[in-house]
């Protein structure tokens, strides 16, 4: 990888980060931090490396704003295999690394991305506020059978590790340690905006209702009419998010 990518080292193996360039004497409104789904489709881990980093320029020129992504474990060419825990730390380290410490972030995840920012701005009150996308209220669905949810991950390429994980039982555990629609009541006044797709074929869209509805915030719910689950390409979703972030800055 080259260009606007970094490389992280750590422990846990290296982690590739992805910040667009703004233009000199751009207005300064915090950071933004894009969150990247759980792939679905055969061998797409690869592609979080393309079509992320492409929505986090195309945010920057429409807003002006810096945007942070990065490819978590398991993704892109970043090193490991994925579990929540993992997925979870990563996200630190992605801002840790990119964005300044006193410096206000809106996060913005993309389906079961969409779940680790709500976590996160739980218990980080320097989160400004969070738009889900495609989010799931709960992840019950992703617990229900965890042998189906690890082929699934394999197929996909976030698990590339042989006999990973050694402990199935705690993998999944840390999945379903994960309540977004909880989450979304520690939000204690900040935006909160949540876009789902009207035929979303794997989430329902009355989990974007639930998520709405547990804010504690301003709660703004646009429900997309013939969209799916991809939402990053499109342009009706687009331009609602990158209103909210005008709004926001």
């Amino acid at each position: 990888m080259s260009g606007p990518f970094r490389l992280l080292h750590g422990e846990a193996g290296d982690l590739w980060s992805y910040a667009s360039a703004t233009a000199p004497g751009a207005p300064v409104g915090g950071h933004v931090v894009i969150c990247h789904d759980l792939p679905r489709s055969t061998g797409s881990a690869n592609d979080v490396a393309q079509t992320y980093p492409a929505l986090a320029d195309r945010l920057t020129r429409e807003t002006g704003l810096k945007v942070v992504t990065g490819t978590l474990r398991g993704a892109g060419a970043s090193e490991g295999d994925f579990s929540a825990a993992g997925w979870t730390d990563d996200l630190g380290r992605l801002i840790e690394a990119e964005v300044a410490a006193d410096a206000p972030r809106w996060l913005v995840g993309f389906g079961f991305g969409g779940a680790l920012a709500l976590h996160l701005a739980a218990v980080d009150d320097r989160v400004a506020g969070v738009a889900c996308l495609g989010a799931p209220a709960d992840l019950d669905s992703f617990t229900r059978d965890p042998t189906q949810l690890w082929e699934r991950c394999v197929r996909t390429g976030v698990i590339r590790t042989p006999g990973f994980p050694t402990d199935p039982d705690a993998w999944a555990a840390e999945i379903a340690a994960l309540h977004p629609k909880a989450d979304a009541e520690q939000l204690k006044g900040r935006p909160f905006l949540v876009i789902h797709g009207a035929d979303d074929p794997d989430i329902s869209v009355d989990d974007a209702r639930a998520l709405s509805e547990a804010a504690t915030g301003p709660s703004d719910l646009r429900v997309v009419f013939g969209a799916g689950h991809w939402l990053r390409a499109d342009p009706r979703v687009i331009a609602i998010l990158v209103g909210w972030l005008e709004r926001r800055r």
